[in-house]
């Protein structure tokens, strides 16, 4: 029986996460499937967070059964996105890999059931459970880069596009952050340290909204501290693509001091940007 790792983002595996099955909280995109299976993970559950724009919520699960990597991904209505406990005591399974498929995981399957049957199943790539032997995967997993990017704009305040809120940096003191992340907190907790910058502006991808609206859940906490927030539907950019975001998102839900700067629904991130910019 394969260990089971139970995280809140994928981007917070344990250094013994190797051969395990992992049920996270993240979205299904590519990078965070990449960050799996760099950490040679034996099986991944993902949220899928609305699915989105071009289907980049479930992206990455498509992408690991070029590895032999078994994946899924939850209903974003049914756990909540960014929490990893909730994807496998409620999660129903939306997407299931060839990979995983052949351990038994099915589209309808509860979190738990894909959990069992992942921790439970044939190795793949002709890979036994000997402890004593590393299965060569990580060999061959493709570099994929993460992105972080200047927007160029005419103000004096820096834009950057990031394709994970892990990219921001303590230099990014009073920027504006367009983000590819969903926006939740992680685990529901107000300090997860996701964004400690003291930022002007961060703008983050909605995943559908979700359980318990969870998708929305880091405006509020980043209202508490001053910050402008934002999401935008994931019917308008691709989530874990800062620069979608910026290009073609359309805002869904603020925060009230986002509102105090005039920033509205329905408004492009484009705009919301400019608007921010010329605040000076």
């Amino acid at each position: 029986m394969r260990p089971l790792v139970v995280v809140d983002s994928i981007t917070r595996l344990p250094a013994d996460a190797r051969g395990a099955v992992v049920a996270c909280g993240s979205h299904g995109g590519v990078f965070p499937a990449w960050v799996a299976a760099s950490a040679g993970v034996a099986g991944v559950i993902f949220n899928d967070a609305g699915m989105g724009r071009h289907s980049a919520g479930i992206a990455g699960v498509a992408w690991l059964d070029g590895l032999d990597i078994p994946a899924c991904a939850v209903d974003y209505r049914s756990a909540r996105i960014g929490d990893g406990a909730d994807t496998v005591a409620s999660g129903i399974v939306t997407v299931a890999n060839d990979a995983a498929a052949r351990q038994g995981c099915l589209p309808g399957h509860s979190g738990e059931q894909v959990v069992r049957c992942m921790r439970s199943g044939e190795a793949t790539d002709g890979d036994d459970d000997d402890d004593d032997e590393e299965p060569d995967a990580p060999a061959r997993i493709p570099t994929i880069g993460e992105g972080r990017a200047r927007i160029r704009n005419s103000g004096h305040r820096a834009v950057w596009a990031i394709d994970s809120v892990s990219l921001a940096r303590s230099e990014d003191r009073r920027a504006i952050l367009v983000t590819g992340s969903h926006g939740a907190l992680l685990g529901g907790r107000a300090d997860d340290g996701v964004l400690a910058a003291d930022v002007f502006a961060a703008f983050f991808n909605d995943a559908g909204g979700g359980k318990d609206e969870a998708g929305f859940s880091r405006l509020p906490a980043l209202e508490a501290r001053g910050v402008a927030a934002a999401t935008v539907s994931c019917h308008s950019a691709r989530i874990g693509d800062g620069r979608s975001t910026y290009e073609t998102g359309v805002l869904s839900r603020l925060n009230e001091v986002a509102r105090r700067l005039e920033l509205r629904e329905g408004m492009g991130t484009r705009e919301a940007v400019a608007r921010l910019v010329g605040l000076g």
